[in-house]
């Protein structure tokens, strides 16, 4: 297990991520986080900066789409005192109170496009002017962005500015959904126990747990605190199958897997064929687990010619661990 801070993971692929982030934590290139709601982006961002020689300095984080673009140029640029009709005095804008630290810009990808063009001026210049000013001021951050969909697709429907996703893209971080990480689930249902129930010792049942590790986490990461929270009130001492919401006690673990993998097209974290590899990885993983590794029963399960089933297997790059 690698508990890097606050990310708890025993998954290689994590391991690998952060792995790459250590090598380049102390450089000024831009980080651009991408993963789906609820991956843990914002715990990424914590985990650089206070992994880099910025430490000591501010760490300021918005989401950027939790304010409206009226009020969005005003929190990230600051404003002069008289420069509209409610500046009644100066503010102080998030870059400005960022400067010699990190600044995370959560939601990179609901920006609004009058609003890129600023950030663009400033990533460029290093230098801020804010609203009603005539001099501009000189800041010096490490910028840190995250987007819940690819940013590609929006540059090519003309919804991102070209030039400043070649300019926040300096680092891509894919961070992967909690359903291509189940080997994580049963670390962060303990991590999730310890914290929320200090005052009871609560185990998880090996049933309710299978259950828990099947099931697809539309909502990643958070959603499974949120359930472990909720289940840390009720339960006194183990965690059973019936105390598990029926979404989760129920669900049918391929057709969990068909439900996530569209409910992450429909929300544009992938594109097409993304999906579809996807998709055809985490069946192939549950065919293996119900098979316990047997390929070629694995492949009966699926319908497919145990011959396109190893081909598949090598073209996705699976691992079986049984």
């Amino acid at each position: 297990m690698q508990k890097s801070l606050s990310i708890i993971t025993q998954n290689h692929d994590m391991r690998v991520i952060i792995s790459r982030i250590d090598k380049v934590v102390d450089s000024d290139t831009p980080i651009l986080l991408i993963g789906e709601t609820g991956t843990g982006k914002e715990i990424f961002a914590e985990y650089i900066h206070r992994t880099s020689n910025r430490s000591e300095n501010p760490f300021v984080k918005i989401s950027l789409s939790a304010l409206p673009a009226d009020l969005l140029e005003s929190e990230l640029f600051g404003y002069e005192r008289g420069s509209f009709t409610s500046a009644i005095s100066e503010k102080k804008g998030l870059f400005e109170i960022a400067d010699s630290g990190s600044i995370f810009l959560d939601d990179i990808d609901d920006v609004p496009v009058t609003i890129q063009k600023k950030l663009l001026r400033i990533l460029e210049s290093g230098e801020l002017l804010k609203i009603g000013a005539t001099k501009t001021i000189p800041i010096n951050i490490r910028l840190i962005t995250a987007s819940k969909v690819d940013l590609k697709e929006l540059v090519n429907k003309k919804r991102f500015r070209a030039d400043l996703f070649y300019r926040i893209n300096g680092v891509p971080i894919r961070i992967p959904p909690l359903r291509q990480r189940s080997d994580d689930i049963s670390l962060l249902i303990e991590h999730f126990l310890k914290r929320f129930s200090t005052e009871k010792k609560i185990k998880v049942s090996q049933a309710a747990l299978k259950k828990l590790i099947q099931y697809s986490w539309p909502g990643n990461v958070r959603e499974l605190r949120n359930v472990i929270q909720r289940l840390s009130l009720f339960v006194e001492d183990e965690i059973k199958i019936d105390d598990l919401a029926p979404e989760i006690r129920n669900e049918n673990a391929v057709e969990n897997l068909i439900k996530a993998c569209k409910n992450c097209y429909a929300n544009g974290a992938g594109n097409f064929n993304d999906v579809v590899n996807c998709l055809e990885q985490n069946l192939i993983k549950e065919a293996l687990e119900q098979s316990k590794g047997n390929k070629t029963q694995a492949a009966k399960i699926l319908g497919l010619n145990p011959s396109t089933f190893r081909d598949k297997i090598i073209r996705l790059k699976i691992k079986a661990n049984y």
